[in-house]
């Protein structure tokens, strides 16, 4: 994740007041500790990961960084099979970097879980310039494209593309 990126993360999590935040694909921590840093002394984010050791590296990251342990909730397993546990409007973001073959189920849960006015955040959307390369693509850029697409043909979202790092789609849930 570039600089530029993680101050977007941290800007967008303090533009919506966040108090609690969905992360789909802990990795090392790294997008967390900004999401954190933009949320409320109070909030919680919720980061979801299939590898334990991501969230063990996370958990560390997050405790160097100075955050206590009760600031991160990590739930171990596929975002698909975890999602549908959390809280119905009961999130204010819900940051997206997993499985981009998931990319639309990810954007059908986030629709659930966002409160009016909530944002989501999809990491990574330009893929290193495929995304607009006219070439064959692989599945990966193809439900890139579908996901744009379903975004921006959405009565229910008002979205944006950042360009940082490699692309930050961002929508507001009406």
């Amino acid at each position: 994740m570039t600089p530029g990126t993680g101050a977007a993360l941290r800007l967008l999590a303090a533009s919506v007041d966040a108090k609690a935040v969905a992360e789909i694909g802990t990795g090392t921590g790294v997008s967390g500790i900004h999401l954190l840093h933009g949320m409320r002394p109070d909030g919680v984010l919720t980061t979801v990961d299939p590898e334990p050791e991501h969230q063990q590296f996370a958990r560390q990251a997050f405790r160097a960084s100075g955050f206590a342990s009760n600031r991160a909730r990590f739930i171990p397993g596929r975002a698909l099979d975890v999602l549908p546990r959390l809280a119905d409007a009961g999130y204010d973001l819900v940051f997206c970097d997993g499985d981009r073959l998931e990319l639309l189920d990810y954007l059908a849960e986030s629709l659930r879980l966002l409160r009016p006015g909530g944002l989501v955040v999809f990491e990574g959307v330009f893929a290193n310039g495929r995304t607009v390369d006219s070439g064959p693509q692989p599945t990966e850029v193809i439900r890139i494209r579908e996901l744009l697409r379903a975004v921006r043909e959405s009565q229910e979202l008002v979205p944006s593309l950042l360009p940082v790092g490699d692309g930050l789609l961002c929508a507001v849930k009406r």
